[in-house]
């Protein structure tokens, strides 16, 4: 008894100050050691499917060997099935506060509260991440299945209330969190052929999980009181997902990523808001594009401090979303090739928009006129356009931008829509007075191509007019040193 008194007490005290529905219940410990699960300090039973925890090997992944009826996997997303059946699945089925340490080499973490799930309030988990390493190539590493919808009319727009969220995940103060995840690319639950019987003309979805963090429900993601837990997460395909919505709240997020960073993908609907910690992305580049965070609805970002490096050689954002960009009190640099409209709400934000391609790994800094540093990021891939903001970028103070040693000269623009020769994105900003539909025509008889890669302009030149107001670059004498903010969106060209 006094035993089991003292293990609650210290849960609670793990739990203290940290904002999840369960606080007070007695939390189940899950130790990994390689290859198995101990639950409590108990080994997991494999395939008792009424526990709270237990393990199997029943992973979902796109297998190789099919024809096309099977799904939309190229080569590169197959596994065999000897490769799938090496992972160890740790299933939770219960709702509850469920603690995570150790390494599982090659495993999941697959959370399923049942098909009723998604409509009961009281279906929700807690995942606290007290140092956890786990490794899955075939499938998103953790991946949240059915738990509670908070949204369960998808009409709350750009700030859903994510308090009730049934997929919530904490990083305890002090943790250093390792998800290594790949994806599943769709595979059919049905189909129906074409005519000829050669090609798809329609089919459902059985499965598709595109992110090595993954969640079907909306998720929220904080940190305890410090504030002073890291999650990495590498990912071959996306890095954290949700077919909802997300909320970041606390903690130290990291994500390298083949594609998109954070991607939230129902159409119109789906809501990323970030209020606090820090968030570090770089889309890699490894499968030819990727977004720093890419919303199909809305994007808010207000508080915390985010830095998004989109894919180098495609024509992507460092932030993106259908809906709408809102900064409102964060700390952001992003750095890209693509630009959506944003909003700041007051708040004041700068967009540099450089005639030819920058360097990744180079410091860009905003300075003031006393010469100290307020922000400052070394995007990890090449860029054209760079979007900063702060609450500490004062309204008429004067700054300076600096690349590595080197001062920067501006000049006030109305471009930033699109890097050197790139095309558009979702809603993208034009150089003023020309809207998307009075974008220019290709020439005659040629047919404009999705860029597969960013076009290099031809030795010794610079392709002109994307970016720069007008379509032509600022005359020397425009150039300054230095330039003043105002509220909003402030646009600026780098010679």
């Amino acid at each position: 008894m006094k035993k089991a008194m003292c293990a609650a007490l210290c849960v609670l005290f793990l739990l203290a100050g940290m904002p999840v529905y369960a606080a007070e219940e007695a939390a189940i410990e899950l130790d990994f050691t390689g290859r198995e699960a101990l639950a409590d300090g108990a080994l997991a039973p494999e395939g008792e499917t009424d526990q709270a925890v237990y393990t199997d090997h029943d992973i979902v992944y796109y297998e190789a060997g099919h024809d096309f009826t099977y799904g939309e996997g190229s080569a590169t997303d197959e596994h065999t099935a000897g490769e799938a059946a090496g992972h160890t699945v740790v299933h939770i089925t219960k709702p509850g506060t469920y603690v995570l340490r150790g390494t599982l080499a090659q495993g999941q973490i697959a959370v399923d509260l049942g098909e009723d799930a998604p409509e009961d309030p009281e279906a929700r988990v807690t995942l606290v991440l007290d140092g956890l390493d786990i490794t899955c190539t075939v499938a998103p590493a953790v991946i949240f299945y059915r738990v509670y919808e908070c949204d369960q009319s998808g009409e709350q727009g750009a700030t859903p209330d994510m308090s009730k969220a049934g997929a919530v995940v904490v990083i305890a103060d002090g943790s250093v969190n390792r998800i290594n995840g790949s994806h599943v690319a769709r595979i059919y639950k049905s189909v129906t052929l074409s005519e000829d019987g050669k090609s798809i003309a329609d089919s459902k979805k059985l499965h598709k999980y595109d992110g090595a963090f993954y969640s079907k429900m909306s998720m929220r993601i904080t940190g305890q009181s410090e504030g002073t837990g890291v999650l990495d997460i590498t990912a071959d395909n996306e890095g954290l997902d949700t077919e909802m919505h997300l909320a970041i709240e606390g903690g130290n997020v990291n994500i390298t990523s083949g594609n998109d960073g954070i991607n939230c993908n129902e159409d119109g609907v789906s809501a990323i808001v970030i209020s606090g910690g820090t968030v570090d992305i770089t889309a890699d580049g490894s499968t030819g594009e990727g977004d720093g965070i890419d919303s199909n609805g809305y994007l808010t970002l207000s508080g915390g401090t985010v830095y998004a490096s989109a894919c180098g050689q495609s024509a992507d954002a460092g932030l993106d979303a259908e809906q709408s960009v809102s900064l409102t009190g964060a700390t952001v640099v992003a750095a890209g090739n693509m630009l959506d409209e944003i909003d700041c709400d007051g708040q004041c934000c700068a967009v540099f928009s450089f005639g030819q391609r920058q360097s990744g790994g180079v410091i860009y800094a905003v300075k003031d006129s006393q010469g100290e540093t307020v922000l400052e990021y070394a995007p990890a891939n090449d860029f054209t356009l760079l979007t900063v903001t702060s609450p500490e970028l004062a309204e008429g103070e004067s700054y300076s931008l600096w690349a590595g040693e080197e001062l920067l000269q501006t000049a006030p623009g109305q471009g930033g829509g699109m890097g050197p020769g790139l095309g558009m994105g979702h809603g993208p900003q034009m150089p003023d007075g020309q809207a998307p539909e009075d974008a220019p025509e290709p020439p005659e008889g040629e047919t404009p191509q999705a860029p597969e890669g960013m076009p290099e302009p031809p030795e010794g030149e610079m392709q002109q007019g994307r970016g720069f107001p007008g379509g032509e670059m600022p005359e020397a004498g425009d150039l300054s040193e230095s330039f003043t903010l105002s509220p909003g969106v402030n646009r600026f060209t780098v010679g």
